[in-house]
């Protein structure tokens, strides 16, 4: 019997920033600065894991005063604390709300002391997740003839925006950081956007799958996030592929679907997209409903449509200020190289994916 774990805490997305699927995302942005310390027993040696981003790094819940305690970056850190037997400090310097160049000029670049650290070991960002969903929403608001400007656009300025902050993080970032990676985008929304659009295809005059739209468009972003990681210095960590795709082989090709849709370092933009929209369209799974095995699933993403599952407690963030605190992890050692949540959650698996980058020693 296959069973489906889910957050047992909802939200309602206040107006004030992405007010989910299919609806406005509005133009008002949130800073929602964390700092969590991981406090291991035995040591006071500290190393810092920066990450810079939007609501998804923020660990946004739906609310304006707090956020998950244990967002990706903070899940990553658990298993950085474990490996250098250190203590680790989350510093989490996020936006929920902004588009790829808030991020870059707000975030990475106006707050780049952070990075600056000598305690620095790791940097980490993401970004274009609200360009994608911006473009997504006037997609969906079109009557008469389609106009596929909008995401195009949104592709050119993600590209744009990525390369500018790898360039910026490898003249910044401490001399001494070890790792700097990129997470790129998983589909919020896929299901829902299995329909057709209201606006009508200049050459055939019908209604566009919006799915067929929005897939490839997600795709491009998604190749440049870590084909520009393999240039640049950076690893990419691979999302849309940790999200949308089973544990298990669905297609007999061999290959845990997951194995099957992440990138290939090296490989081109045209065999990158084919392989996700066409080759392997058929192992692509919403992400409310990925499969650990053929028995079991877990809901990776909140009531909202758009933002990651996670566990454990929330902290205060946004309007109140910033927020600096520290405790135990919650596992000192992790034997196989996975926590026993990591597949559970959106976050976990997230943090987990960037965790098997991390250098062994700092």
């Amino acid at each position: 019997m296959r069973f489906t774990l889910r957050h047992a805490t909802r939200c309602v997305l206040p107006a004030l920033l992405l007010l989910g699927l299919g609806a406005e995302v509005a133009a008002s942005t949130l800073n929602q600065n964390v700092s969590w310390t991981i406090n291991r027993a035995g040591t006071s040696t500290k190393y810092r894991v920066v990450a810079y981003g939007d609501s998804i790094y923020a660990g946004y819940n739906g609310s304006t005063i707090s956020v998950a305690k244990y967002s990706a970056p903070t899940v990553d850190a658990e298993y950085l604390s474990a490996t250098w037997n250190a203590d680790i400090e989350s510093v989490r310097r996020t936006k929920s709300g902004a588009v790829a160049q808030d991020v870059y000029k707000n975030k990475i670049v106006a707050e780049r002391s952070y990075m600056q650290h000598s305690s620095t070991r790791v940097v980490t960002f993401e970004m274009c997740g609200n360009d994608g969903l911006q473009a997504r929403t006037a997609f969906k608001n079109q009557n008469g003839t389609c106009n596929y400007k909008v995401l195009t656009d949104a592709e050119a300025t993600c590209k744009t925006y990525v390369g500018q902050a790898m360039d910026y993080i490898n003249a910044n970032a401490y001399p001494g950081t070890k790792l700097k990676i990129i997470g790129n985008l998983y589909y919020p929304g896929y299901d829902a956007d299995n329909t057709q659009s209201t606006c009508k295809d200049a050459s055939t005059g019908a209604t566009v799958k919006m799915q067929d739209r929005f897939l490839p468009s997600l795709a491009r972003m998604n190749y440049w996030m870590c084909e520009l990681a393999r240039t640049k210095g950076f690893q990419c960590a691979d999302n849309f592929a940790e999200f949308m795709g089973a544990d298990i082989d669905t297609n007999g090709d061999g290959l845990a679907d997951v194995d099957g849709l992440r990138y290939i370092p090296g490989e081109t933009e045209q065999n990158y997209v084919l392989r996700i929209t066409s080759t392997l369209r058929s192992t692509i799974r919403d992400a409310s409903q990925h499969f650990t095995s053929a028995s079991s699933s877990f809901d990776y993403i909140q009531s909202d449509d758009v933002h990651p599952t996670y566990t454990g407690t929330t902290v205060t963030s946004g309007l109140l200020g910033d927020t600096k605190g520290s405790g135990a992890p919650r596992a000192t050692s992790f034997p196989n190289g996975k926590s026993p949540l990591w597949n559970q959650y959106g976050h976990e698996r997230m943090g987990w994916r960037l965790s098997t980058s991390n250098p062994p020693a700092p």
